[in-house]
């Protein structure tokens, strides 16, 4: 199958993932080297080369190692540099590791080639941006954020995704802009809705 051309660089945390992500995109796939990138001063730097001359691709590992790192570069790079990526919860171990990691979770090396080709799809060159069909407004109104059981509601959502289910409202509507569209939303909303009453 041929590869997703994606001319943005994408940061991911280590060099399995790198691998597991070139047999899928066609494109410059960065390693902070786990952790390393918390004292590595050359790539910090080369990050944020990156981001000012284009938006960045961010894609960790939904444990909270993943969760420290992508906020640490939300914290050097401004927000509307970077595009988050996600990747679905999966219990699970990678076939080289003898044993889980502590989270018990998949990383991206582990994540299966055609979710990974539906995760880049959107970004795809030739096919742009997609326009953003879900405000904070409309999240509002939806009951996903503001009200006593947002917070709940919103963890529904994201599972019916298979996204990370402790994600912030801002980065939820931001990942279902990128994954979904109007029709399926509104599908699942009502699923949710049905599947309540």
């Amino acid at each position: 199958m041929e590869k997703i051309k994606i001319s943005l660089p994408v940061i991911v945390e280590g060099k399995y993932d790198k691998n597991t992500l070139l047999s899928v995109i066609d494109a410059t796939v960065i390693t902070t080297g786990g952790f390393s990138v918390f004292n590595n001063r050359e790539l910090r730097s080369l990050i944020k080369r990156l981001a000012e001359r284009d938006k960045i691709i961010l894609l960790t590992d939904s444990d909270g190692g993943g969760i420290q790192i992508r906020s640490f570069i939300e914290g050097i790079v401004p927000r509307d540099r970077i595009i988050n990526l996600y990747i679905p919860k999966v219990a699970g171990k990678e076939r080289r590791k003898k044993t889980a990691g502590k989270a018990g979770l998949l990383g991206v090396e582990g994540i299966d080639a055609d979710t990974l080709r539906k995760i880049f799809e959107p970004l795809a060159d030739g096919n742009g941006q997609k326009p953003k069909f879900l405000s904070k407004t409309k999240f509002f109104e939806d009951g996903f954020s503001g009200g006593s059981d947002s917070s709940a509601r919103r963890e529904a959502l994201a599972r019916a995704y298979s996204l990370p289910h402790d994600m912030s409202s801002n980065a939820l509507i931001e990942a279902i802009n990128l994954i979904s569209d109007p029709i399926e939303y509104e599908q699942i909303k009502e699923k949710m809705k049905n599947d309540k009453g």
